[in-house]
């Protein structure tokens, strides 16, 4: 049995920052339905991290589901007899086919599946407005559990950090060229701010961040730290020890936004809208190239948030 009768069932096969965006929603879903275990269904990796920071009750992979025959004309049979069992069912995919939607009503009757996000409002606040929510709240940091902080800060000691000097994770990925500030722009900050303090730089590579990380790290002290694909439950326990989390526009963003780090995070004015829902400084950007007043505007940030003077 995948789905447990009564159970409120979210649906988000997106990536990281996608499924991290619906967080404010997903708390939504849980305050309409006090009492009533809340499943998501997205990435099995995505539904873990969810589960484990205790965002909802627990996780099924999307693709157990077999959601995909909804988008065929004989599909009104599959499925039924388990999603049925779900007492609501809020899909946040799919909306743009007729036939998905008629289907899926008809394997559950009263299924919300949420039209795309529009111009009106950031992402997180369309996604609360879908389920019936006020647009405002379900924004406090995420706790990282105990286990967490301790696998973060251990993994950061075995790629070389002493546990004391305070820290700055780095984050130079994204998911596109046209989100990735330059990484010489990076380390020029990374630089300036270790000319102000004693700090340790460690930089996070992601499955698709090999090249950005591996120039950074050749740009940066000998000593830099590279952490190598940790999981997404142990990078959150490491950008819990952080003392600066500078990024782009990236799941691994939100993730540091979502957890409280300090952070800095680089957008581009069209994605705006993506923007993490938790509290955190924003900087625009070209990323076409290093531009002084950009340098300086992502130096003075990162002071701020550290409380450094960026004059000094």
């Amino acid at each position: 049995m995948v789905i447990g009768a009564g159970e409120t069932l979210a649906i988000h096969p997106g990536a990281l920052g996608d499924v991290l965006l619906a967080i404010p929603a997903l708390r939504a879903l849980r305050n309409l339905h006090p009492g009533r275990p809340l499943v998501l269904a997205a990435q099995p990796r995505l539904g873990h991290l969810l589960a484990s920071l205790g965002v909802i009750d627990r996780a099924v992979d999307f693709e157990s589901l077999g959601l995909a025959a909804l988008f065929t004309a004989e599909a009104g049979r599959v499925g039924r007899s388990d999603l049925a069992r779900a007492g609501r069912v809020v899909c946040w995919f799919g909306s743009r086919d007729p036939l998905f939607v008629a289907n899926l009503r008809a394997v559950v009757p009263g299924a919300l599946v949420a039209a795309p996000a529009a111009d009106d409002l950031p992402v997180w606040q369309h996604l609360r407005r879908t389920v019936g929510a006020p647009l405002e709240g379900g924004t406090t940091s995420i706790r990282v559990p105990e286990a967490a902080l301790v696998a973060g800060r251990q993994s950061l000691r075995d790629a070389g950090w002493d546990g004391v000097r305070p820290l700055i994770l780095l984050h130079p990925g994204a998911g596109g060229a046209a989100k990735r500030w330059p990484v010489e722009g990076f380390a020029t900050v990374a630089g300036k701010l270790r000319s102000m303090r004693s700090m340790a730089i460690a930089v996070h590579q992601g499955p698709a961040d090999a090249e950005a990380a591996s120039a950074l790290a050749t740009m940066l002290d000998p000593d830099a730290i590279v952490l190598r694909e940790p999981s997404l439950l142990t990078l959150a326990g490491v950008m819990a020890a952080a003392t600066l989390y500078l990024g782009n526009d990236s799941g691994v963003s939100h993730l540091a936004a979502a957890v409280g780090a300090p952070s800095v995070v680089l957008y581009t004015r069209e994605l705006l809208a993506w923007r993490p829902w938790a509290p955190t400084r924003l900087v625009v950007v070209s990323t076409l190239e290093v531009v002084p007043v950009e340098l300086r505007e992502v130096l003075d940030t990162a002071c701020a948030a550290m409380a450094l003077d960026s004059t000094a």
